[in-house]
């Protein structure tokens, strides 16, 4: 996720800084940035460039900014609301699909505040579909019907999730068998679906998900066994609240194709590793990377973990998960569009 703060008072700002020092040590926040004063221009620049805005300010005077700007919950970023003395966290715009709700959390819990919630299956204790698939990476190809299934759940309708028998989608029964809100639900399995869809009906209504694929970038030292590259991709994955069974792919860079801690471990998740050529790497720009002096200078090339991740992940991916070192092993983790 990439945040943009937003503050105007003195101390507005305080508590901006507190907050960005905070975020920028979570390996889930890609970027932030800090904007002070001139509330108008700077939402401007930020509303579709971060996928969440986080004004410090009266309610009254973000609501009047972002208003112009607002397209629909499928495009709109995340905006959350928090008043000078930092008391509390208003979720303020795309709750679900944008992540608001989440993120209002998470920051409510670094700054001691209230979060401040108002979506209808939140307050009554009940899983909304899109919370379901923003927290899986799904993406819902037909958004307009969230609301009837939205709707079906709070009045405790039973769904049926139809899914293809060879689909390999265990991390979405954990996650449903795991989840403390409510969800009334049966499995179909019908090889008319695709291996990477799922489609919710209730009544007269479809929805339609798609699974993102998620690809964890590997750059290691010469020599790192299995099971400590393992060990690192799972700490990262805990930090996202997955486990391996969520993991499409692994991709690291070509000169790691006789690693044999990557080999090894590729073959006992039974899982596909790109190995990204030099001169792609070299090619590829991204201002999300973390450039490293000491990767440019040996291989000439400015990331190895973050770009492979992105490049495996194709066109319009985004990382979800920074450049991390875990003992001379570097993780990151990309979904692909």
């Amino acid at each position: 996720m990439k945040i943009a703060i937003l503050s105007i008072s003195k101390k507005g700002k305080i508590l901006s800084d507190e907050l960005y020092y905070k975020l920028i040590k979570d390996p889930t926040i890609i970027k932030v940035k800090q904007f002070h004063k001139d509330v108008k221009n700077n939402i401007l620049k930020s509303f579709y460039n971060y996928d969440a805005i986080i004004g410090i300010m009266a309610s009254g005077i973000l609501i009047r900014n972002i208003t112009p700007l607002i397209k629909s919950k499928s495009k709109d970023p995340a905006v959350l609301c928090i008043d000078d003395n930092g008391k509390f966290v208003i979720s303020l715009l795309s709750g679900h699909l944008g992540g608001a709700n989440n993120l209002a959390n998470k920051i409510s819990n670094f700054i001691n505040s209230t979060p401040v919630i108002t979506t209808a299956t939140d307050i009554n204790n009940k899983l909304g579909i899109d919370v379901l698939s923003r927290d899986l990476y799904f993406k819902i190809l037909n958004t307009e019907n969230i609301v009837h299934i939205n709707k079906a759940i709070l009045n405790n309708k039973k769904l049926d999730f139809n899914i293809n028998p060879n689909s390999k989608f265990n991390f979405l029964k954990d996650y449903i068998k795991n989840n403390t809100h409510e969800i009334h639900l049966s499995f179909k399995y019908s090889n008319s679906i695709l291996k990477d869809h799922i489609k919710i009906s209730y009544d007269n209504y479809d929805l339609y998900l798609k699974k993102q694929k998620l690809i964890v970038g590997i750059g290691c030292k010469k020599g790192k066994n299995k099971e400590e590259i393992k060990l690192a991709i799972i700490d990262a994955l805990k930090k996202l609240n997955f486990n391996l069974d969520r993991v499409d792919k692994l991709a690291s860079v070509e000169i790691k194709k006789q690693e044999k801690g990557i080999l090894n471990l590729a073959s006992e998740l039974k899982l596909n590793i790109e190995f990204v050529s030099l001169d792609k790497l070299k090619l590829f720009k991204s201002p999300d990377i973390t450039k490293s002096k000491f990767v440019k200078s040996k291989f000439g090339i400015d990331n190895v973990c973050e770009s492979s991740a992105l490049i495996a992940a194709g066109f319009n991916s985004k990382l979800i998960y920074k450049k991390t070192s875990y003992n001379g092993i570097t993780i990151a983790i990309a979904i692909s569009n």
